[in-house]
């Protein structure tokens, strides 16, 4: 079975990278703004560089009313004041490729702002020649005569996707805030559109895109009501309808011809598809479309049915069984995975799945770097996580809250009147997932603001930050950066079989303990990690039980495998077979 896998294995460099992603509001602050900028990430280039990446992803630093931060674009072909020039974007290319890496730069492509010139055009005249740039449709008529949306699809920002502009009497379609009208891809001007940007940065040197909400662009034509899934609300989840629409593939065709020409690295984020059938038509290797997809099976498994702010048990036997769904059937299919824990959307992957507690965070913060660092993939770690950062303190209030995703699902139960309870369970969730954990400021050592500022940043510093900082684990080897730098150097030591072996599950039926193989010929890589916070006995399968040596150990005592392996709470090890 291993020689009928590496007869279908496609090397290519954007499967040996590893990404490191940067949200720059967060990153670092080079003029005393309190708002991180490119030549704040100019000045840490090195200190990306020392933990072993290969490609720096920044999130969107276009113009922009920042709305939802960025994710609304009000041009294309400039950079907004606030983070710096395009000559910044400039240097920043040739710092990157100076030190061996690549910059990746997230394109926003299924909505603008509505602060663009071709919205602005579109909503003063339904003569514009950008009216068609977008979506509008004529109101529905209710029972009484009252003007209602096209039809009753939740927004992604609570509330219709619909917004009804008086001058036109028709309303306007935004899958997100009402402030990022959804392009509309069946116009072919639009397409053009895109495909031009995309030319424009990669003659800037720019190395590929993270393609933004990007299955989201083709939508059902028809745009029928949803079916009512949660009784309770107004608007219902559309996604059945514009998740995978009917020219999708077409026009992630013509986005993979430009790529292919440049030898750009893609990745799409692709929310709301769990099934692998479809995403193989976008990432296999033979499509031509991406290179690979970020899908969120794995880090929505605490999302219960009512959506990302309802709660949700489960268990690490689930949480393998979904890596283990998704590893055998890319493998099997000629398809890529993304790699991912934590991103600028979630929560810090410590606090929200397993444990951020003292005594267990540092171990903890490895055992999970363990587990998805040594997949099949290309992996991703978010900036901070490579210091094992944690979610804001639960004693912080609302108003601590910035991002309008948490804000707006709140101000609506206020609205509905919802009870002391109910708002209480929101606030745990809001505690384990909102956004803003991420985007909290970069903790670069113990200084005022933790070093990212010399001011009082835009959003509030982690209290944890004397402690828990690079400057104080950049030189120590137990440290969680050094453990991710590790991950990154064995992944290059042991390209064969890391990046490019077979996957399997280890004793898979395991409630406690998420074991792996990577097998590539005669090599084998046996991947431990324990879920839980007490110890656990572990019978080592007998096949495993020969030479070799434990690469990588949390605890970092471990040095042999025994027949019987005590498992501490959250450890993991890491042991390579001897040919």
């Amino acid at each position: 079975m291993a020689d009928e896998y590496e007869d279908t294995v496609h090397r290519a460099w954007w499967k040996e990278a590893s990404v490191y992603q940067i949200y720059p509001a967060s990153f670092k602050d080079s003029n005393g703004d309190g708002i991180g900028d490119i030549p704040g990430i100019i000045s840490k280039l090195d200190y990306i560089k020392d933990l072993g990446v290969d490609i720096v992803w920044i999130c969107p630093c276009y113009k922009s009313p920042k709305v939802d931060m960025g994710y609304d674009i009000s041009d294309y072909r400039d950079i907004d004041d606030q983070y710096g020039t395009m000559t910044d974007i400039e240097e920043l290319v040739k710092g990157l490729h100076d030190r061996g890496m690549k910059l990746v730069m997230d394109l926003v492509v299924n909505h603008t702002s509505d602060q663009h010139e071709w919205f602005k055009s579109a909503i003063a005249s339904k003569d514009s020649p950008y009216r068609d740039y977008y979506i509008w449709k004529k109101p529905k008529i209710g029972e009484n005569g009252e003007k209602l949306p096209p039809n009753n699809w939740l927004s992604a920002f609570s509330g219709s996707v619909w917004k009804y502009d008086a001058k036109s009497d028709e309303y306007y379609f935004h899958l997100f805030a009402t402030e990022q009208p959804d392009l509309n891809w069946e116009n072919p001007k639009v397409r053009q559109e895109v495909h031009d940007v995309m030319r424009f940065w990669l003659e800037k040197g720019v190395d590929g895109f993270r393609m933004d909400a990007i299955n989201f662009i083709s939508k059902d034509p028809a745009f029928p009501d949803a079916p009512v899934t949660v009784p309770s609300s107004k608007y219902q989840n559309g996604a059945m309808y514009y998740a995978l629409g009917p020219r999708l593939h077409e026009y992630l065709a013509d986005v993979g011809k430009i790529l292919i020409e440049y030898n750009a690295f893609s990745v799409g984020e692709m929310a709301h598809v769990f099934d692998p059938t479809e995403i193989i038509k976008v990432v296999g290797f033979d499509r031509n479309e991406l290179n690979m997809i970020f899908q969120f099976e794995l880090t929505d498994i605490d999302m219960g049915p009512a959506g990302k702010f309802s709660a949700n048990n489960w268990t690490p036997r689930q949480f393998k069984d979904i890596s283990n769904k998704w590893q055998v059937f890319m493998q099997k299919n000629g398809g890529w995975n993304a790699l991912f824990l934590e991103n600028h959307d979630s929560g810090r992957s410590p606090s929200r799945f397993v444990s951020d507690k003292p005594e267990f965070r540092g171990v903890v913060a490895k055992m999970l770097a363990t587990y998805i660092g040594l997949q099949s993939g290309t992996l991703f770690v978010y900036q901070g996580e490579e210091l094992g950062l944690v979610n804001m303190p639960k004693s912080w209030t609302i108003e601590k809250y910035k991002d309008l995703e948490t804000l707006n699902y709140h101000k609506q139960l206020l609205l509905d009147g919802a009870s002391q309870d109910v708002l209480d369970s929101a606030m745990t969730e809001f505690q384990k997932k909102a956004r803003d954990h991420a985007r909290l400021p970069f903790q670069w050592d113990s200084s005022d603001f933790a070093g990212f500022s010399t001011v009082q940043p835009w959003i509030d510093v982690n209290e944890d930050f004397k402690e828990w900082n690079a400057a104080a684990e950049v030189g120590d080897p137990l440290s969680v950066f050094s453990y991710w730098r590790s991950i990154f150097d064995l992944r290059r030591a042991y390209k064969n079989v890391l990046v490019y072996g077979k996957f399997e599950l280890v004793d898979p039926t395991n409630e406690e303990i998420c074991a792996y193989q990577r097998i590539f010929r005669s090599e084998v890589a046996l991947v431990v990690t324990s879920f839980v916070d007490s110890a656990v006995t572990w019978t080592v399968p007998q096949e495993f039980l020969r030479p070799g040596k434990v690469v990588l150990s949390n605890y970092a005592d471990v040095t042999e495998l025994d027949a019987k392996m005590v498992l501490r709470p959250y450890e993991a090890f890491t042991y390579i077979l001897s040919g």
